[in-house]
């Protein structure tokens, strides 16, 4: 394992976003259909927030298999926005940061995604999932 490698050789370049003007079941749907848990929330190319699939699951029923709870969900992502719900104070990583740097970062924090930034642009995202697929390369 290279100790320097940094981290933009794992990040997810094409980055889904959204905006603070979405709607919940907008961010639902995404979350769902690309299979994902994290969503940076953009504002003029610049990241202000992070949409956790977990931030839904704590305002709604979004896991739910009957699909008479769609619109229970529906009520109560009407009664917030994505920046009501959305993590606010961030931690980011410069895509030079090393893979050993964000590893440190994700344990000691309670999220699971860093977005990556550089001169202040969204530019890639790591999540423990990248970190672990580059952990399992090694073997």
């Amino acid at each position: 394992m290279k100790a320097h490698t940094p981290i933009s050789e794992i990040m997810t370049r094409e980055v889904i976003t959204l905006s603070k003007s979405d709607s919940l079941e907008h961010a639902e749907h995404l979350f769902k259909s690309k299979n994902i848990r994290h969503i940076p929330v953009v504002e003029n190319q610049q990241i202000i927030g992070m949409l956790s699939y977990t931030d839904l699951l704590r305002i709604s029923f979004a896991d739910a298999v009957d699909e008479d709870e769609h619109s229970v969900d529906t009520i109560v992502y009407n009664m917030f926005t994505i920046e009501q719900v959305m993590a606010k104070n961030l931690v980011s990583a410069p895509s030079s940061a090393s893979i050993k740097q964000v590893a440190e970062v994700l344990t000691k924090r309670e999220f699971h995604a860093i977005p990556v930034v550089d001169d202040n642009k969204l530019v890639g995202i790591v999540t423990t999932t990248d970190l672990i697929n580059y952990l399992l390369d090694q073997f």
